[in-house]
């Protein structure tokens, strides 16, 4: 009988020993790039930000700034709502004036019972211009509050209004106003 031979295995390549000093691709070199940007950014991070004792200060000195633009942001807005609430007088005590020289006007073309009917009206609109001017603006946002909350329906209706007649008078360039 033949004896059959094995085959014989087949010695494998000793490893390449890699060099401590340079890297010898240009992964290797990518790689050790970054990871010195990286350490060097740490750096500069660490640099920058304040010692730990200092931390609180910082942050006490941004609410400070913060609470002060609040502040000037607030009296800023209510100056503006206090102007728009004397404009808004004004301009509700002059057609309570506009409806009143109109009554005369009613009486001689409709009749009597009518112009009176122009004068209350003029009465109630000054009424209502009289209570806006007593009232600073945080009762008057608290009671337009109270109104929207009480019958949200009418106010609804009451802003489309308003929202037309603004839109009309800036279509005419405000010369109404």
């Amino acid at each position: 009988m033949a004896e059959t031979q094995k085959p014989k295995a087949v010695a494998k390549p000793a490893p390449a020993k890699k060099s401590a000093s340079k890297p010898t691709t240009a992964k290797a070199a990518v790689k050790t790039t970054a990871k010195s940007a990286t350490a060097a950014e740490a750096k500069a991070v660490a640099k920058t930000q304040p010692p730990k004792g200092e931390a609180g200060n910082v942050k006490s000195k941004v609410k400070s700034g913060m609470d002060d633009f609040k502040a000037q942001a607030t009296d800023s807005v209510r100056a503006a709502a206090t102007k728009g609430k004397d404009r808004a007088t004004e301009a509700v005590d002059s057609i309570s004036k506009l409806i009143r020289d109109s009554a005369g006007t009613i009486d001689d073309n409709v009749g009597k019972q009518y112009g009176d009917y122009a004068r209350s009206a003029a009465d109630m609109v000054e009424g209502f211009a009289g209570k806006m001017d007593a009232k600073d603006v945080n009762a008057l946002a608290e009671d337009a509050r109270h109104f929207v909350r009480k019958s949200p329906a009418i106010a609804i209706g009451a802003a489309a209004a308003i929202g037309f007649v603004l839109a009309r008078l800036v279509r005419s360039g405000g010369k109404d106003a």
